[in-house]
């Protein structure tokens, strides 16, 4: 089934089609379905943008509305902070009236409530409800029932005197109803309190929402549409219409289906100041209403569209059989040449691209004429240079023979002096012979530090055999547990020699080396070189200090410690140079450190002092 499938994919491959197919498949893959693609995002893309616009303006709408309902509410506010303080309010309605005259010389005397509806636009009546049944009731104080102290409206503000805005309905105007300012009025000296009602006036809402283009409404804390575009909602509460879940909408824009039609919500919150309950503005719109004209220049897009791919098809057709003639001249050309005749020329005419391709195929002829060319000339220096290399290797393997017959001989020495009982001499014969075998076989490979340390100990046992015991003595203070540790070969015993070279040739007797190898606890090896000779002046060593990264290798006298000191840097890196310390008639101290590596063996620090 798999096999079949492959076939099937490979027989329907793009490249198994003609030219001209392929220009009529790439048009319909590049062209129709991006342009499709395109003019459908961008369709989307203009729906979008138009709701967006509409749904930045009513948000900005709704923001104004917002600003001119503060700045209503502001004016109520303000007096019904004034009344909290009131002194001839607090008298009125504490005072205990004894004869009607009283009562009604009191009322009457008492106009702050008839100047303020009369003073300001925004409030359309105010009332107080209060328990002094000694005061007659008018359209200004009204007796707080039992009955009307069991409504909602006068409980919500029995605990504080915060304000809450609610839909009232005003017994005193034919049970119109209006936004109100409902504030419980405190009297601690007389330990009474009355409720104050501020009815605002309800034209000017009327008047600013009628202005609206899309449908808007404030609403109190109990969902009542207290104002609205659309003044048959007013009263109406949001459960007993359509909207459904608009209610619990806490601020912000929303994309809700009412009614099976989509509409873009955007919900506004006010709260007053000094207020514990507030409003919230609604304004909604249909989506359908916004979008249908980007609808009707999509499907004018679509058709204009639709008539250019067709006309595209035809004039694809007539170039792609222009193009199809040229392109299989330049075939047959190739097939010549990839038969073998270096000799074919393409003579397409013309500035396109299958006549560049034919000016190239020109010059790529040529050049492969000429690659043979070089090709033979090639392998013809290849054998020679192979016959050379032959050459060097037998002049390589003659060369190691003077070291194997000079060790050879050694050997013999030693095995003569030995059986003639002068052990110290055939001794170091023995470790010179040693030294000479290590240097043959050692390469570039890297080397467990205790073999190091034994071509050392070679090495200074020959030096102390050479100056006697009296000019020179030597410690090893090696760490055992770094013995096995991989080190580049040569590294230690130039430092040693060095040492016993430049610090102790000069001196007199007591000289002292000292070599020490220290595995430390982060895995890093720190190895010490040090001797008790002839020391350097500060001069004489900041000299040698830049010497060790001097290039110019003639002006160059200890070239062991600069080839130490340049193996160390490339092969660990700037941290595991050498470091040299150094003090006249006190010795010297070179030293360096290599870093540990974790999983691996470990990194190492000479030091000489």
């Amino acid at each position: 089934m798999r096999k079949a499938a492959s076939l099937l994919a490979s027989r329907f491959s793009f490249n198994n089609l003609r030219l001209k197919n392929q220009l009529f498949f790439a048009f319909f893959i590049v062209v129709l379905i991006p342009v499709l693609f395109v003019g459908i995002f961008l369709t989307a893309a203009y729906r979008n943008n138009v709701l967006e616009q509409a749904t930045k303006q009513t948000t900005n709408n709704v923001d104004k509305i917002r600003t001119q309902t503060s700045d209503i509410l502001r004016i109520p506010i303000g007096l019904s902070d004034d009344y909290l303080v009131s002194t001839s309010l607090k008298n009125l309605v504490n005072t205990r009236y004894t004869t009607v005259f009283e009562s009604v010389q009191a009322l009457w005397d008492f106009t702050s409530f008839k100047n303020a509806v009369q003073l300001y636009r925004e409030i359309d009546g105010i009332r107080f409800y209060t328990a002094n049944e000694t005061i007659l009731e008018n359209w200004d104080f009204l007796h707080a029932t039992p009955d009307i102290q069991q409504t909602d409206w006068y409980r919500s503000v029995s605990g504080s005197e915060q304000i809450n805005w609610r839909l009232m309905t005003d017994e005193t105007k034919h049970g119109d109803r209006s936004l109100s300012l409902v504030r419980r009025i405190n009297f601690p000296e007389y330990k009474t309190a009355g409720v104050l009602v501020i009815d605002v006036n309800q034209q000017l809402f009327d008047t600013m929402l009628s202005q609206e283009p899309y449908d808007t409404m404030i609403l109190d804390s109990g969902n009542n549409i207290v104002a609205a575009k659309d003044r048959s909602w007013i009263g109406n509460n949001l459960s007993a219409m359509n909207f459904t879940g608009l209610a619990d909408k806490g601020q912000g824009t929303y994309r809700m289906s009412f009614e099976g039609s989509q509409y873009q919500v955007v919900v506004e919150n006010l709260l007053p100041r000094s207020s514990v309950t507030g409003l919230r503005i609604v304004s909604l719109f249909a989506v359908e209403s916004i979008v249908s004209g980007a609808n009707r220049v999509a499907q004018l897009g679509f058709t204009v569209l639709l008539i250019s791919m067709i006309i595209a098809l035809i004039l694809i057709y007539f170039m792609s059989s222009v193009l199809t003639k040229r392109t299989l001249t330049l075939y047959r050309n190739l097939s010549r040449a990839g038969k073998g005749d270096l000799t074919v020329v393409s003579d397409i005419r013309g500035n396109d691209e299958i006549a560049l391709l034919s000016h190239q195929f020109n010059n790529m002829i040529a050049s492969i004429r000429t690659l043979v060319e070089e090709v033979e000339d090639s392998n013809r220096r290849q054998s020679q240079l192979e016959l050379a290399q032959k050459d060097i290797k037998l002049k390589m393997m003659a060369s190691q023979i003077n070291p194997h017959f000079l060790f050879n001989a050694l050997e013999s020495i030693r095995m003569r002096i030995h059986m003639k009982g002068e052990k110290e001499i055939a001794s170091v014969v023995r470790m010179l012979g040693r030294m000479i075998r290590n240097n043959i076989e050692i390469g570039s490979r890297s080397i467990p530090l205790g073999e190091e340390m034994e071509i050392v100990r070679y090495y200074l046992g020959i030096q102390q055999f050479r100056y006697g015991g009296e000019r020179l003595a030597f410690r090893m203070r090696l760490d055992e547990e770094a013995q096995s540790a991989l080190i580049p070969p040569l590294i230690i015993q130039p430092l040693v020699e060095n040492a016993v070279v430049h610090g102790l040739e000069e001196a007199g007797e007591g000289g002292q080396v000292i070599v020490s190898t220290k595995l430390l606890a982060d895995g890093a090896l720190e190895v010490a070189v040090s001797d008790n000779g002839v020391g350097m002046s500060a001069e004489r060593l900041a000299e040698v200090r830049r010497s060790l990264d001097d290039t110019d290798e003639e002006k160059q006298h200890r070239i062991g410690l600069r080839n130490v000191h340049q193996r160390l840097k490339l092969t660990f890196g700037e941290e595991s140079g050498l470091r040299i310390e150094s003090r006249a008639n006190e010795g010297t101290t070179i030293s360096f450190r290599l870093p540990g590596e974790e999983g691996n063996n470990h990194a190492y620090t000479s030091h000489r002092g």
